[in-house]
């Protein structure tokens, strides 16, 4: 299913290639986010590099996720900032961690601001790249010469910068409760600046991403499991960047589906993709993709908030104006529908009534593309049956 989903976004975004980005010549002047990217293309040898503005002005925002959603920055505004991000890039063994250049790149993962930058091309970057997995970004070339001024770093991520003994996964635990930003932890990962030294490594910012996401999911699941279940069916919802979600609390052990649906989105018909767990998890990798755990883990990061556990069904509408911008949108607009207040049902059935009334598509239609919604829904009918026999 993940094949047949990227290539539905593919020919999504295949029109945008035709949009104008800012004329780059051979060489830059400005500053980096901070931003680094690193690609997957002839891993293990990859292409990594800085993402840079070609102006000195702060360009913090440009790759700032936490703050678009909060700032109500528009899918135009998101998509006016990436754009205007240049992609340098250098071939490079994973392993190769022990030089000037990446060095360059760990510094700009954990610096605490934007940094001043100068870059000199082989040849005029061209192109702009949309994903569903990565934020977009402008043209891209092979660098000649990369500079930075001294930069100020982190002083969480430094913190386990230089601590080659503790494991990255329990550093990006401990990022997350010092409530370092998700998108800062997740560059730092990729360049390989946590770890015990002799497992550090480039990880492709696309499975960095996910890497975190699970990480900080399973460390919190791992708490979520064994607080007293939820008594009542809530519904949390909120609207943004041309999606809707839902996400249905049940009173269960811990379970959890992700659907999504894009609507008939750039006349190419409605597609509705989805996965799940039951209450032991999932071993294989989600067939659809990077959203299924950046949404598993924002949802528990509020269960273990309230120190609750519940199943959870989540309902995604993507409407005909949607334009993929990478798992953030998935990650900050269902945060932001986590921290409102939630409405409160006695039943499966009335919760799902209300759900319906916010969707284009019918229960009906999700209902038969899912796993667990069926299930759930199958398992009550069986037992009412039961209880009126």
């Amino acid at each position: 299913m993940i094949d047949s989903k990227y290539q539905y976004l593919k020919t999504i975004t295949k029109q945008l290639y035709n949009m104008r980005t800012k004329d780059i010549g051979k060489e830059i002047d400005g500053t980096t986010p901070p931003s680094v990217f690193i690609g997957s293309y002839n891993y293990p040898k990859v292409f990594a590099g800085p993402l840079l503005a070609p102006s000195y002005d702060d360009s913090a925002i440009m790759d700032k996720p936490e703050e678009w959603i909060a700032t109500n920055a528009s899918q135009q505004d998101i998509i006016g900032y990436r754009l205007n991000l240049v992609r340098g890039k250098h071939t490079i063994g994973i392993k190769d961690l022990e030089n000037n250049y990446i060095e360059k790149l760990q510094e700009i993962s954990m610096a605490s601001k934007s940094i001043a930058s100068e870059a000199e091309f082989n040849k005029k970057p061209v192109g702009m790249t949309f994903s569903a997995e990565n934020a977009p970004h402008g043209p891209s070339a092979e660098l000649k010469k990369f500079d930075i001024e001294n930069v100020k770093w982190d002083h969480q991520l430094e913190k386990t910068f230089y601590d080659t003994d503790l494991k990255a996964a329990d550093a990006v635990e401990i990022l997350h409760d010092k409530e370092v930003p998700f998108s800062q932890i997740q560059k730092a990962f990729s360049v390989g600046t946590m770890g015990e030294k002799k497992n550090r490594k480039l990880v492709p910012t696309r499975w960095s991403i996910t890497a975190v996401d699970s990480t900080i999911a399973d460390r919190l699941l791992s708490n979520v499991r064994h607080y007293d279940i939820l008594d009542i069916f809530r519904v949390y919802e909120f609207e943004s960047l041309n999606n809707y979600y839902a996400i249905l609390e049940m009173p269960t052990q811990w379970q959890y589906e992700w659907m999504e649906a894009f609507l008939d989105v750039k006349g190419k018909g409605s597609m509705i993709f989805t996965d799940c767990e039951h209450n032991k998890g999932k071993t294989e990798y989600s067939r659809v993709g990077g959203c299924y755990y950046t949404a598993k883990m924002a949802i528990l990061e509020q269960l273990e908030k309230d120190k609750l556990q519940a199943g959870c069904i989540v309902f995604r509408e993507a409407n005909e104006d949607y334009i993929p911008l990478g798992v953030f949108n998935v990650r900050e607009n269902i945060r932001h529908a986590m921290k409102t207040k939630p409405k409160e049902f006695e039943s499966m059935k009335k919760s799902l009534d209300y759900i319906e009334t916010k969707l284009q598509l019918t229960v009906k239609d999700f209902r038969k593309a899912s796993q667990l919604l069926d299930e759930v829904l199958k398992e009550r009918q069986t037992t009412l049956d039961q209880y009126f026999s």
